[in-house]
């Protein structure tokens, strides 16, 4: 398979559809405690009994969305880094989702993507949650990233991100917008809402990973997990239950209307400071 371009647009040659499974996973988190939540997301994990690309976990998912980053961060090199390189390798599958990192004497809400071969791509939460005071404890990134992974473009972003269209435009031309969350239920209709807009004005499969359960904080979280195309349409409708959920993505589909619908083309061109 090898790709072609023609006014800018990429085509599968030979007709043939590229496609990536994902299995995104639901669950709740041990408040704080990045060793017992390891071991439960590893069951998680060895629990699909079929070939996946793509694992993806929630935001913060060895501690929960804490505002203690000295209690559970960890390096680059520690702990949960090497667990996740080792497990991305058995598993022959891309690992992801974020946890707090010590980098330089800041704290980071860093979402890492883990490759099978133990490669490690990372982006850092740009928006943070200043209602939770997340402005005050952790360090903004300012990096938007694209990461080229088996023939697709991914953009990642991480919960509080998805209230900020401007910054998650399309204008790398990506496939997939990735957001991982701790995103509680008081607030559900605009998750729902607004990952089923990112779909439709970016035109790109969307894929929202959130939590269950209640923190330590009493925020009660319901999930809503879900995967849209490029047109808002469920492929994984939101979920509510524990549990690992398992969609296939077509790429021909994908290319093909943008194609034929063109509304990328006519986006706003704009500087982001």
């Amino acid at each position: 398979m090898f790709w072609v371009r023609d006014n800018e647009k990429c085509f599968l040659s030979l007709n043939k559809t590229l496609e990536l499974k994902i299995a995104i996973l639901q669950t709740a988190l041990v408040w704080e405690n990045p060793a017992a939540n390891r071991i439960h997301f590893e069951e998680k994990i060895n629990s699909i009994d079929e070939s996946v690309d793509l694992i993806v976990l929630p935001e913060m998912f060895t501690s929960g969305f804490t505002m203690h980053p000295n209690l559970v961060a960890e390096t680059m090199q520690g702990g949960t880094m090497v667990w996740l390189q080792q497990l991305a390798k058995e598993k022959k599958a891309a690992i992801t989702g974020s946890l707090v990192i010590t980098d330089k004497g800041n704290f980071y809400n860093r979402l890492v993507f883990v490759f099978p071969s133990g490669e490690v791509q990372f982006y850092d939460k740009r928006h943070l949650f200043t209602l939770a005071g997340e402005d005050k404890k952790y360090t903004a990134g300012k990096e938007k990233v694209i990461i080229d992974y088996l023939g697709w473009k991914i953009c990642p972003l991480i919960c509080y991100d998805l209230r900020f269209p401007v910054f998650a435009r399309n204008s790398e031309e990506y496939d997939v917008l990735l957001y991982v969350a701790n995103w509680p239920n008081t607030r559900i209709n605009a998750w729902d809402a607004l990952l089923k807009a990112r779909s439709i004005e970016n035109m790109c499969y969307t894929i929202g990973v959130n939590r269950i359960g209640v923190d330590a904080n009493h925020h009660i979280y319901n999930g809503h997990s879900q995967v849209q195309d490029y047109l808002g349409r469920d492929i994984i409708a939101p979920q509510e239950f524990d549990g690992v959920f398992i969609a296939t993505l077509e790429k021909s589909a994908l290319l093909e209307t943008r194609q034929k619908l063109g509304f990328l083309n006519d986006k706003d061109d704009f500087e982001i400071k």
